[in-house]
């Protein structure tokens, strides 16, 4: 695969988002949000909106960061991701957003793109920046310098963790998903996902990161999503639709570092994985 190295510092054009309770609610559904969760779900208590909703508005703009860069859809596999908010979030607003290609690094077996974005309020401050790793198969050994180094937020080895969420999947999780906007068909045609290798269509990685998020915000922001500043995590291994994700944080001060399991194949889906939490 021939990448566009060039492409490096292009940006895409700011677009408005507009969105309403409807589309939040959608989107804490698409991640597993429950009735226990109403302050989520619910127009009549807000809704609540979790800091990962920045996703929606950014996906189209890293759909177009891939294009710029020569890359096709069937060849990418999400490695990380990273989302910052800086202003809570209200429940219904314009965004205006764009996406940067911040840098194509060489992994030798398969490159890695990073796009980076930014949402700001329509007129106002800035509410997200949101950087997502994406591994390119076939793509490596062209010469490129390495990804940076992440930070290291491997759990303790000396103590429990100090909180366990526990939940099952729905087998329409990834159906329910989409409707906030990745529509790849990776997450629905069972066609196009034996051709890549999986037995059905899988998860989004960030439906995944959506229902950390949530546990986050359940134990170690007291219920209140505004206090979800940062959260970043590895994309390990592929989530089935129907599993059960486990996610267990360890507390230190305002740093959270946690991990997802999937119990059914007792393996880590989502690693090097850390959160800060504003008082």
């Amino acid at each position: 695969m021939s990448l566009n190295l060039s492409s490096v510092g292009w940006r895409s054009e700011p677009s408005s988002f507009t969105y309403d309770w409807k589309n939040v609610v959608l989107y804490a559904l698409g991640i597993g949000a429950t009735v226990d969760e109403l302050d989520y779900l619910y127009e009549g208590r807000g809704p609540q909106v979790f800091p990962t909703f920045a996703v929606v508005p950014a996906i189209e703009h890293v759909f177009q960061c891939l294009q710029a860069a020569g890359i096709p859809l069937n060849a990418v596999v999400h490695g990380s991701q990273e989302v910052r908010s800086f202003e809570p979030t209200p429940p219904q607003a314009t965004l205006a957003t764009f996406g940067e290609v911040e840098g194509i690094f060489d992994m030798k077996k398969f490159a890695s793109l990073v796009v980076r974005t930014e949402s700001y309020l329509e007129g106002g401050p800035k509410v997200y920046e949101t950087r997502w790793s994406i591994i390119v198969r076939g793509a490596g050994n062209f010469g490129g310098a390495p990804p940076p180094r992440d930070d290291d937020a491997s759990p303790p080895a000396d103590r429990a963790p100090d909180f366990r969420h526990e939940q099952r999947t729905l087998r329409e999780q990834a159906l329910l998903y989409r409707l906030s906007g990745d529509v790849n068909p990776l997450h629905a045609d069972p066609e196009v996902a034996r051709a890549a290798g999986f037995d059905r269509p899988i998860l989004h990685g960030l439906a995944t990161f959506g229902f950390a998020a949530r546990a986050l915000c359940k134990y170690a922001c007291g219920g209140k999503a505004s206090r979800l500043e940062a959260i970043r995590g590895q994309f390990r291994r592929p989530v089935l639709p129907g599993d059960t994700l486990v996610t267990e944080g360890w507390l230190d001060g305002p740093r959270v570092v946690f991990r997802v399991s999937v119990q059914e194949r007792d393996e880590v889906v989502v690693s090097n994985a850390s959160a800060l939490i504003r008082p």
